[in-house]
Order: C-alpha cells, then sequence, then structure tokens
C-alpha cells in the first residue's frame, strides 16, 4: 500500500470531527438516564458495531486470529480494559471537577502520552532526531492549546455555577487525583491498538486489505473496555432502579445508537488513518486525532449556545488554544514526512 502523509491526516480529520461530535446526540435525550445511554452506547460500539465491521471487512477472519499466537491478544485486551476503566474515572472526574478542567487535563495527557509513548516503543532505535524535535515541539503545543482551552472552558463555568463547586481543597486534591490516573489511562486504547498490529499484518499476509487491517484489531480490544464500562452500567441501573427507562425505548435508543456509529466510525477512520501514515501511524496519527476532536468539540460546543454569555476572557483562551492546536498540527504533519 502507498503512504500518503495528505491522505492520513484528511482521514484523521474526519476521525476526529466523528469524535468531537459523538456525545452531541446526549443532550437531546428525553426519559433515559445516563447509565440507560451508556449501556446502549456500550453495547453498540464496544462489540456490536466493532464485530460486524471486523466480519464485514477483513477476508478470513477467523483464519487471521487462528493463526496468530494467544499472545497477541494479551496485550490488546489488558490495554482495553485498562482504557475501559479509564472512561469510568473520566465521567467521575467530569461530575466532581466540570466538563473543561476534567477534559484539559485528562485529553491533554492522554494526547501526550498516547503519541510519545508507541513512538518510543517501537520507532525509538530508528527515529530520526529531527522527528523526534518536531513530534515533542507538536506535543509541547498540544498540551499548551488544551490546557488554553480547558482554561478557558473552566472560566465559562465558574461564572454560571456562581464560584467554584469544589470548596473543600481535599476534596479538590481528591479529584484531581482521579483526573490524572485517567489521564494516564485514557490513551491505552490506542497502545491496545499499536500492540495489536500482529494481528493486523497476520491479516494482510492472508490477503487483506492494509488499509482495512485494523478492523481485526478492534474487537479484540474494545472486548477489554466492554466489561468495565458494562459493569458500572449495571451497578447504576440497579441502584437508581433506572431499569424501568427501557421500557420507553424511542427516541432515546436511537440516540444511543447514532453515538455510538459516530464513535466507533471515529476510531475505525482514525485506524484507516494511521495505516496510510506509515510506521508513525499509530503515534503521529493519535495526535492528529486528538487535536481534531478538541477542535470539534469546542466548536459543537459554541454552535449549540454553551458559550452564550461567556466572559470574553475565556472566548480569548480557547481561541488561543484553538490556535496552538493548529500550530502542533502543522508540526505533527511535518513529523510525518521526514
Amino acid at each position: 500500500m502507498s503512504l500518503s502523509t495528505p491522505a492520513g491526516v484528511g482521514l484523521a480529520i474526519v476521525a476526529g470531527l466523528m469524535s468531537g461530535n459523538c456525545m452531541l446526540p446526549a443532550k437531546f435525550l428525553r426519559s433515559w438516564r445516563w447509565e440507560n445511554m451508556w449501556a446502549l452506547f456500550s453495547l453498540f460500539s464496544l462489540v456490536i458495531l466493532p464485530w460486524g465491521l471486523a466480519l464485514l471487512f477483513v477476508s478470513r477472519l477467523g483464519s487471521v486470529y487462528g493463526a496468530v499466537p494467544l499472545s497477541s491478544f494479551i496485550g490488546p485486551l489488558c490495554f482495553g480494559m485498562c482504557w475501559g476503566i479509564a472512561q469510568i474515572l473520566f465521567g467521575i472526574s467530569c461530575a466532581r471537577l466540570g466538563l473543561s478542567l476534567a477534559y484539559a487535563i485528562i485529553v491533554g495527557m492522554g494526547a501526550a502520552l498516547g503519541t510519545l509513548v508507541p513512538m518510543l516503543a517501537t520507532q525509538a532505535s530508528t527515529l530520526r532526531r529531527n522527528t523526534l524535535l518536531l513530534v515533542l515541539a507538536g506535543i509541547l503545543l498540544m498540551a499548551i492549546g488544551i490546557a488554553l482551552a480547558g482554561w478557558g472552558g473552566r472560566l465559562r463555568e465558574r461564572q454560571s455555577s456562581g464560584g467554584d463547586t469544589l470548596r473543600q481543597v481535599g476534596a479538590y486534591r481528591a479529584a484531581i487525583l482521579i483526573a490524572v490516573i485517567c489521564g494516564l489511562m485514557a490513551p491505552m486504547l490506542n497502545y491496545s491498538f499499536a500492540s495489536g498490529q500482529e494481528i493486523a499484518r497476520q491479516s494482510i499476509r492472508l490477503g487483506g486489505s492494509p488499509l482495512l487491517a485494523a478492523y481485526a484489531v478492534w474487537p479484540i480490544g474494545l472486548a477489554g473496555g466492554f466489561v468495565p464500562n458494562l459493569a458500572y452500567s449495571l451497578y447504576l441501573l440497579k441502584r437508581n432502579r433506572s431499569w424501568a427507562g427501557f421500557k420507553q425505548p424511542f427516541p432515546d435508543s436511537l440516540l444511543s445508537a447514532l453515538m455510538a456509529v459516530l464513535w466507533m466510525g471515529a476510531f475505525a477512520v482514525y485506524g484507516m488513518s494511521a495505516a496510510l501514515l506509515g510506521d508513525l501511524g499509530t503515534s503521529i496519527g493519535w495526535g492528529l486525532f486528538q487535536i481534531f476532536m478538541i477542535m470539534t468539540a469546542s466548536l459543537s460546543g459554541l454552535l449549540t449556545g454553551e458559550w452564550k454569555g461567556a466572559p470574553r476572557n475565556s472566548r480569548a483562551f480557547v481561541a488561543a488554544g484553538m490556535f496552538f492546536l493548529l500550530v502542533a498540527t502543522l508540526l505533527l504533519t511535518e513529523a510525518n514526512r521526514h
């Protein structure tokens, strides 16, 4: 397969657009509680869609799995399960810190670690100095951009809530610690994808398309993530006695399914982007994917009225953050050309 940086970047943009909007349908839920929506979303996005795409696009899927050693499945499964735990911690962090601050910490750490760790783990010995410097500069600017955008959102939330919601220092520190732990675990879905590349290579050896080989990896990694997400949803359904919500499936079930299509579609497209970007695809592609996701989420929030009445300085911080993210995109794109 011929590599193409422009095509890879283009698909990363598409993936970011889909991922940045995947939670948008949740704004229009009518009767379901969060756990009703999340249970169905997890089932569709982590089981039904990954397996459906794999069966549809990966030729001889059973032969692919049968030809790789059992050890090739351990990494994707374990990293996927850790990512699933991070998903739960993300929800707790958003509830305790507010969406913007939690997003800045978790997505910032996840974007930086998810870009750097796979690159150093697989390409450290062959990496050119100029390429490494460009990637590090891109990660730094990406972190600054996320922090600025997150602080802008924090200023907006403080005005709307009349002040900080966490008044006790101990509670605030505990919430920050949870967010940091989540940030450390958040990029493990990319580690899952990177550690499952032997499965993708086996798909290619058996005649599969290199561009679609990633579809053989996602069912394994996401199966690990499904376990903690389902367990947490079932716990909340029992605790809050919200099973009755399923008696009114429409339109909330369709909105939850749409969220799953956007989310899984984003990662499916990201896998194609990584393949087109070459050896550094799981690093550069992940960074670009995260950047475009953040930019899309911020723009969607603006268009849906989240920033109505926000103070001017909060908008200035977000605009500055978007500028740094744009420059980071250019640096990471240039790094992939080297």
